[in-house]
């Protein structure tokens, strides 16, 4: 398993763009396989043990990454995760951003609602991981992919 930093310049997101961008520290981790859906979820959590994120905390921001890992990978095909670690004030956080080269999603309200699946699950996954962290972010294009954007904030 290749966990070399993955090209990021094939995702035509403007959210991905411009959180990549302005990242100072960060980390890109490729998610095409489930073995890359367990380093993310390692290193989610040790960035989270970094930030001293009680232990509660810590497994929300593990479970939204991991349920954002595994749909990037099976309705996007696959793609990249971005990890940042943020300073805001008196505050210490981390972003991810997950994206994709996948079909998009067509309606965004409907897939943040409690009970939508588009593949047979019970449809707590985008709506759930949006209860799950402190700021969520969607952006979405029919044919070019999605990206999400979820930050945790350690206050």
């Amino acid at each position: 398993m290749s966990l070399a930093s993955p090209d990021i310049s094939r995702y035509h997101s403007p959210l991905l763009t411009q959180y990549a961008s302005q990242a100072r520290l960060h980390q890109v981790l490729p998610l095409e396989t489930d073995e890359h859906v367990v380093a993310v979820r390692k290193a989610v959590r040790e960035h989270a043990l970094e930030l001293k994120l009680s232990l509660v905390e810590q497994t929300k921001l593990v479970t939204a990454a991991s349920e954002l890992a595994r749909n990037t990978i099976k309705y996007g095909g696959g793609g990249v995760v971005v990890l940042e670690r943020l300073i805001d004030g008196l505050r210490n956080g981390l972003r991810l951003v997950f994206a994709d080269t996948g079909p998009g999603i067509a309606d965004i309200e409907l897939a943040l609602r409690d009970g939508y699946t588009s593949g047979g699950g019970l449809g707590l996954g985008l709506g759930g991981t949006k209860r799950l962290v402190d700021d969520f972010l969607i952006d979405s294009r029919p044919s070019e992919g999605t990206a999400v954007a979820i930050i945790k904030w350690k206050i």
